[in-house]
Parts: C-alpha cells; sequence; structure tokens
C-alpha cells in the first residue's frame, strides 16, 4: 500500500526535473548564439574554450571558428562572428587594427603582460640577440620560427635585417618550434626560438628571451577582446561578459599546459577550469 504513492511522488519529481531542464534549455536556446573566432595558437585556443564555456554556463550556445588572423579579424568586422579573445596588440596584429578598426569595438585586454623574442634554453651562454653571430656555428645557423604568415615572423625577419644576423629564420609552425625545442633541451644542445608569452613552454622548460637592445620586437603587449558593432545592443549579456573578461599569464598558463597533455580536449579542459575556478568566472559573469 506504501509503495503507489512512493511511485507517484517519483513520478512527479521525475516530471518536475524534466520541467525544470526544458525550462532551462529553452532559456538557453531564447539567448542565442555567440559566435567566437580564434587563431590556433595555443593562448587563443586556452582563452577562446574559456570564454566559450563561460557563456554556456550563462545560457548561451557558442560557436567557435578557427581561422588565420587575418580572417578572423575580418569575420568580426563583418559580423560573421561576434567576438575574439585574440587580439594582440599593439604590434602584433596593429596591421589588422589599421584595416578594420573603423568596424570593430575594442574592449581592451583580457590579458596584460605579453611578450615577443627570441628565447633560448637558460642554460645558452648567448644573452643577446647581438651575440648571435659569434655564436651562429651552435645555433646550426638558423633561427626555427613558426608559421610563415604570423606577424612574429615578419618582425624576425627585421630582427635579423637590423642586427645583420648570419642566420637563416626557418618557418614551419607552433608545433614543430616547439619539437625542436624540446629536442635539444632533451640533448642539451642550443637552439634560437621564436617566442611570445603566455606559451605553455614557460611552464615546462626552463627559458629566456634574449635581450634586444634595439628594441625591434616593441615592448610589452596585451591581448585585447575586440567585438562587431552592435552586439551590446544585440546581447548586452553577452557583451557584459566579454567586457569583464580579464585573467593572467598564470591563469591561463596553466590551461595551455592541461592542453599539452596527451589526448587532451581543450573544450573539456577548458570547462574543468572553468568549474574550479568559480570566483573568478563569477567576476566575469557579474561584469
Amino acid at each position: 500500500m506504501v509503495t503507489k504513492p512512493r511511485t507517484s511522488g517519483l513520478t512527479a519529481l521525475a516530471l518536475a526535473v524534466g520541467a525544470g531542464l526544458a525550462a532551462g534549455a529553452a532559456q538557453a536556446q531564447d539567448k542565442g548564439t555567440v559566435h567566437l573566432a580564434y587563431v590556433e595558437w595555443s593562448s587563443e585556443v586556452a582563452s577562446t574554450n574559456v570564454m566559450r564555456a563561460v557563456l554556456e554556463q550563462a545560457g548561451y550556445e557558442v560557436d567557435m571558428t578557427a581561422l588565420s588572423a587575418a580572417a578572423m579579424w575580418q569575420s568580426v568586422a563583418t559580423g560573421d562572428a561576434d567576438a575574439i579573445v585574440a587580439a594582440w596588440l599593439p604590434t602584433t596584429h596593429e596591421e589588422y587594427m589599421n584595416r578594420v578598426g573603423d568596424d570593430v569595438e575594442d574592449l581592451g585586454p583580457n590579458l596584460d603582460g605579453t611578450k615577443l623574442g627570441l628565447v633560448v634554453p637558460e642554460y645558452t651562454e648567448v644573452n643577446s640577440i647581438a651575440e648571435l653571430n659569434e655564436h651562429a656555428d651552435t645555433f646550426n645557423g638558423e633561427i626555427i620560427g613558426i608559421d610563415p604568415g604570423a606577424g612574429l615572423m615578419g618582425l624576425t625577419e627585421d630582427v635579423i635585417d637590423t642586427y645583420d644576423l648570419e642566420l637563416d629564420l626557418r618557418s614551419g609552425s607552433g608545433a614543430t618550434m616547439t619539437a625542436a625545442l624540446a629536442n635539444a633541451i632533451a640533448n642539451e644542445e642550443d637552439v634560437v626560438v621564436t617566442g611570445w608569452t603566455p606559451h605553455w613552454k614557460f611552464a615546462r622548460w626552463d627559458l629566456k628571451y634574449l635581450e634586444d637592445p634595439e628594441n625591434v620586437y616593441g615592448g610589452a603587449e596585451q591581448i585585447h577582446t575586440v567585438v562587431r558593432q552592435g552586439l551590446e545592443e544585440d546581447m548586452p549579456e553577452a557583451y557584459a561578459i566579454l567586457d569583464a573578461f580579464e585573467w593572467t599569464p598564470e591563469q591561463m598558463g596553466e590551461v595551455m599546459l592541461m592542453n599539452q597533455e596527451e589526448d587532451a580536449d581543450p573544450y573539456e579542459n577548458a570547462k574543468q577550469w572553468v568549474e574550479e575556478n568559480q570566483d573568478v568566472v563569477e567576476e566575469w559573469l557579474n561584469g
């Protein structure tokens, strides 16, 4: 006699939970979809996935699209993407900002303290770019670079001209650069690579930037959040979250290092980081 009412109670509870989930799903659907574009650098994979997880927590659907840097900026300017959290300013993406700046809105830095330059293992005796020619053979006469179209590569070409370096710049990708670095360190050999902060390699190995007395690479940069025109009117809550988003190189480094694990899923890692750092996330959500 007791079983029937108990079953009915559980059924009612299940119906209530189901209705609640349905209502929550409807609410999320009503909020719409935020389109995020990004460039496939380890830093921007980390930050864009974290922002996806945060916006999803706020009830939005989120689409992510990986593009070249030029196409990423263009997508925000045309409104095909709603936002990027991957704008390196004022130097690396200066050309793109000059080209489309009137068609986008810069919400300011989401990360401060970035840096560009040439990087070597801490044990390397060379400390300045100006010393590289004296040790060119030690580095096999080459600087290990990344994607040929990257702004960092253009700056490094300027460095080679300014310092009249006798080393060749070898293009590749972020992955081939870190592979060359890992191999050299494993064999305690010297290597010089194009580098930037934040990057997970600084959490994994003892590295140092070579001094740049001519300041060709410029000073510290920032990573900015840039959104399309009209986003504030169309999605004020999403706009406010994007505007409030700000974290440190150390926090970004935690996510990037997680993403280097074998079979890592950047989206799942971002969700884990968001779940474990709700005090930080709440500041963004309440922005």
